[in-house]
């Protein structure tokens, strides 16, 4: 998106995060490091985070970040400050922008927080949700403009800022030159050119719902099937509980792997039979999500079997890019992925299916064209 706007004359600083799994292409471990990266000016804090960390070491984390933040928003010349969640503390910076330097301010919100952390039931303190929504609510009311990423985020939005109110619906969008059909399955362990493989890519957390893919992965081996295997690529907070539960139940089938960079992750995506987009079956996940790993299966021609209903599920059955089945039922889940692996002439169609989608509705350089006329108006 930075190097959309670039492209169009435009100069912009980018403000991030870094820390030892992230790589923003300029080095040092200072509290403020700079460099240019792709033309971008970027300012990296360094600020050291893992998704193994508690919520409130989390939290400490989110609010180091939108104070560093601050204090470089009120030094810096710029004309609009544009800020993205996740979490919801990356608004502060935004309001501090509006209210101490009445420079504009446009907000694209990527999850409904506290509605989101409030139905996982990962915040349940009445005081802490009360002190995030009115976060939310002035982080709203103080953008000039709004960006949701998803129908049930715009949605969401207008719920407080009013349905009149300007919010661009803009979603994540594939990297159709990152991935791409035709990987390399020698990438992933422990698998042959024989297995029928599913993959799933991102986050190991509460909101992922990996249990559910252990479910199908014993009720296909029960079945006696042993061609299908799960690959797991990532990390997070319950991933040592999953691979406690594949020992314990034996499941073979199942493989999982640590993070990789991005290049590597896009070779081993195309190199897979199906994609797995997995969430908790929490309803405010249905129409309020816009998952990166969707968008990267898409791009990469594969099918998507995604296991929870919503505006994912929608988009997958009404463009033959996928099956959607119920949450919490392994016999569908297995179901669908052996019809899959059985037929492999409509599989085939759901692939270019995904590809064609991925570069007619979701291309990067389309929906980016889109963020940077809503940017410049």
């Amino acid at each position: 998106m930075a190097r959309k706007l670039i492209a169009r004359g435009h100069t912009v600083a980018m403000l991030c995060g870094a820390h030892a799994l992230g790589d923003t292409g300029v080095e040092g471990t200072a509290p403020i490091n700079r460099g240019n990266v792709d033309g971008i000016d970027v300012i990296s804090l360094y600020l050291p985070y893992s998704n193994h960390d508690g919520l409130i070491s989390r939290s400490f984390t989110f609010l180091r970040f939108a104070f560093r933040s601050a204090k470089v928003v009120l030094t810096e010349d710029y004309d609009l400050l544009f800020a993205t969640t996740t979490p919801l503390t990356s608004g502060i910076p935004g309001i501090i922008a509006k209210v101490f330097r009445r420079k504009p301010f446009i907000f694209e919100v990527r999850d409904l927080w506290p509605e989101l952390p409030r139905a996982m039931g990962v915040v349940t303190n009445p005081i802490v949700l009360s002190g995030m929504a009115a976060l939310e609510y002035l982080s709203y009311k103080s953008a000039d403009r709004l960006i949701g990423l998803a129908p049930g985020i715009q949605e969401g939005i207008k719920r407080i800022t009013g349905e009149q109110s300007d919010v661009a619906m803009i979603p994540n969008c594939c990297d159709t030159d990152l991935f791409a059909p035709g990987g390399d399955r020698s990438l992933i362990s422990g698998v042959t050119n024989d297995d029928f493989v599913a993959i799933f890519t991102g986050a190991h957390g509460m909101a992922n719902g990996l249990d559910a893919v252990l479910d199908a992965a014993a009720e296909v081996k029960g079945r006696g099937d042993h061609q299908i295997k799960f690959v797991f690529v990532g990390d997070g907070k319950l991933k040592p509980a999953l691979l406690d539960r594949k020992e314990q139940e034996q499941l073979d089938n199942c493989i999982f792997m640590d993070p990789v960079k991005k290049t590597e992750l896009a070779k081993m995506v195309a190199a897979a039979d199906v994609g797995l987009m997995i969430l908790a079956n929490v309803p405010a996940f249905y129409r309020g999500t816009s998952p990166n790993k969707f968008f990267d299966y898409l791009a990469s021609g594969l099918p998507v079997l995604v296991n929870y209903p919503g505006w994912v599920a929608e988009i997958v059955e009404r463009e033959g890019c996928g099956i959607p089945v119920p949450p919490e039922d392994s016999s569908a889940f297995a179901d669908a992925l052996i019809q899959l692996r059985d037929d492999a002439k409509e599989r085939t169609k759901m692939g270019s299916n995904a590809r064609l989608l991925a570069l007619e509705e979701f291309s990067r350089d389309r929906l980016s064209d889109q963020f940077a006329e809503f940017l410049e108006k």
